[in-house]
């Protein structure tokens, strides 16, 4: 194997482990780290992964490896060697508002690289509850659903008594002053009085996606 860079120790080992390569957290390095650690991903012979990468440390990146794919939605950069895994499973990612996108997008995107057949159903917050009821007939038939919602969190809540399956909850920062940059949301997720809603992360598609594809992965193994 060879020498990893400097600035990172990648672990290798970490697809044979949990089926799911190293991710590159975008957000705190340079445009030229992220490069070369997709490099090197590439080069030990598997897909690369790197999540909040901003267009700018994107656009550097596709010069160095034009075949590269950015999802400028989701801040998802990707490079594929290897096949990725067979789609299975139902999951629904559900944003609240469309402000909310970006981190459903995110969640999606994670979830889908990891073999699960991802539905997305945007803008359906409890603003106009009738939003939701009207897709309660599809919503119904997931193993597991992913709702992303700022402002006072209450879309996990409200889904949890209706729907028969896992709820995963993920919080943003979107709202206004007393949201506290999610700090509200999360606070009043992981206080639901709905059972059976589990709770990332402020602004954690990610850590979401991979929760939800570890799920259907064992019940589709």
């Amino acid at each position: 194997m060879a020498d990893a860079p400097d600035f990172a120790n990648l672990d290798l080992d970490r697809f044979r482990r949990r089926g799911i390569p190293e991710v590159i957290f975008g957000e705190p390095k340079t445009a030229e780290q992220i490069l070369e650690l997709m490099r090197r991903l590439n080069d030990a012979g598997q897909n690369a992964f790197a999540t909040r990468v901003s267009p700018e440390k994107a656009r550097i990146v596709l010069e160095g490896l034009p075949d590269a794919v950015y999802n400028a939605q989701a801040k998802i950069l990707t490079r594929d060697v290897a096949s990725l895994p067979t789609c299975h499973g139902n999951l629904m990612v559900v944003s609240a508002g469309t402000a909310d996108i970006p981190v459903a997008e995110e969640a999606a995107v994670t979830a889908e690289r990891m073999g699960a057949n991802v539905t997305r159903i945007w803008d359906i917050g409890v603003a106009g509850l009738h939003r939701l009821l009207s897709r309660l007939p599809v919503l119904n038939t997931a193993d597991v659903i992913i709702a992303v919602a700022g402002m006072e969190g209450a879309l996990p809540s409200v889904m949890a008594g209706l729907v028969p399956c896992p709820v995963i909850a993920v919080p943003t920062s979107v709202g206004y002053g007393a949201n506290l940059q999610g700090v509200t949301t999360a606070l009043a997720m992981l206080t639901s009085c709905a059972s059976g809603v589990t709770v990332v992360n402020i602004d954690n598609g990610f850590g979401a996606g991979v929760a939800a594809g570890l799920i259907l992965r064992r019940i589709y193994a």
